[in-house]
């Protein structure tokens, strides 16, 4: 274990650390129009590429910098790369495949830039860069024709080496973590999971790993169709820092399956919704303090050791959970007893 992963650990044991917000919130504020995407690096590129939020960090730099040191002085402890779309199969709809590399290593760099400024004005309370992998725009275990079930747009193999790409260029970019995040899909994530840890083997080098998945409606399932505790015994064998739940739900409907984890999970509970649930316009209209007093409760009933934001959520968010969970006692990690625990779609424990 090396010693920012020991202070990650000495952290954890201490408080709930807060995660970051929302970046493309944040980014979706500068209105930036397609010659800010380009900027002079890809000016003279043939096709669109506004909405590619991930290649700011390499047109925009100052921009995502800043959008980083907001977080971090609302109170974010972990901000997270703006990589959520940076691997070859999502950066393919750009036609910008051939960035991948230096964008990974770009978005880590950036961000541990803006965790080092922080970290060296309060030494005694380091920040921590967690380098993002999305769940990428197709799914290994669903068809996305309704009329050809049996159809599937990635393989297995091909995710693999899209998220292998993606992780070296987040460890070389300096990430002190790896998240695996919004996972609809688990043979994704174990796609993720399988990738990552090559990549540690392949260089040598072993970074903590935060997964976090999503339930996507009242259901209380991933889209793959598990239930939150089938989900932590299907990927537990990754040996995750954290597991959790962002995206999707906000804190009211998410607390039930955040809750459902910290009962089985022998790691860090994490958690990340968004702020409510989209109106009518797609926008977001939960305040910080109403969030905030639905996060203490969480805390305050023992489920939490990370939580921060997702779509919606603002610095002013987030420095209102910071300040909500600021007294809380983070979570226990609970002795699980061994014995046989499988997963399908629902838990199977074998006593």
């Amino acid at each position: 274990m090396n010693n920012r992963s020991q202070q990650l650990q000495d952290a954890l044991s201490q408080r709930i650390l807060v995660l970051d917000g929302a970046m493309g919130t944040m980014i979706q504020a500068y209105k930036f129009e397609e010659e800010d995407f380009r900027g002079q690096q890809f000016k003279d590129k043939n096709n669109a590429i506004k909405g590619n939020n991930d290649i700011l960090a390499i047109t925009k730099r100052d921009v995502i910098r800043n959008i980083h040191k907001e977080f971090l002085e609302a109170g974010a402890d972990i901000i997270e790369t703006n990589s959520f779309n940076a691997t070859s199969i999502s950066q393919a709809d750009y036609q910008m495949e051939d960035v991948v590399y230096d964008l990974n290593v770009a978005c880590a760099q950036v961000a541990q830039e803006a965790a080092d400024e922080f970290t060296n004005l309060t030494p005694d309370k380091p920040r921590f860069v967690a380098g993002v992998l999305g769940p990428t725009s197709r799914t290994a275990s669903l068809s996305p024709d309704v009329n050809d079930p049996a159809f599937r747009n990635v393989s297995f193999d091909e995710l693999v080496e899209t998220y292998k790409e993606a992780t070296k260029g987040l460890i070389d970019g300096g990430a002190d973590i790896i998240l695996i995040e919004t996972i609809f899909d688990t043979l994704n994530a174990k796609a993720a999971i399988f990738a990552v840890k090559t990549t540690y083997e392949a260089m040598g080098v072993e970074l903590p790993i935060m997964i976090s998945g999503t339930i996507t409606d009242a259901s209380g399932r991933t889209l793959s169709g598990q239930t939150a505790e089938a989900f932590w015994y299907s990927i537990r064998h990754a040996n995750p820092i954290s597991i959790g739940f962002n995206c999707a739900l906000g804190a009211k409907d998410l607390r039930q399956h955040v809750a459902a984890l910290s009962k089985v999970a022998d790691t860090a509970i994490s958690s990340h919704p968004n702020a409510g649930l989209p109106n009518e316009m797609g926008e977001y209209d939960e305040s910080p303090d109403h969030m905030a007093e639905q996060i203490k409760e969480w805390a305050q009933s023992g489920f939490l050791n990370i939580v921060g934001g997702c779509c919606g959520t603002r610095p002013d968010h987030i420095r209102a959970i910071a300040a909500a969970v600021a007294d809380c006692e983070p979570r226990k990690i609970p002795e699980i007893p061994p014995h046989m625990r499988l997963s399908g779609l629902e838990p199977f424990k074998v006593i």
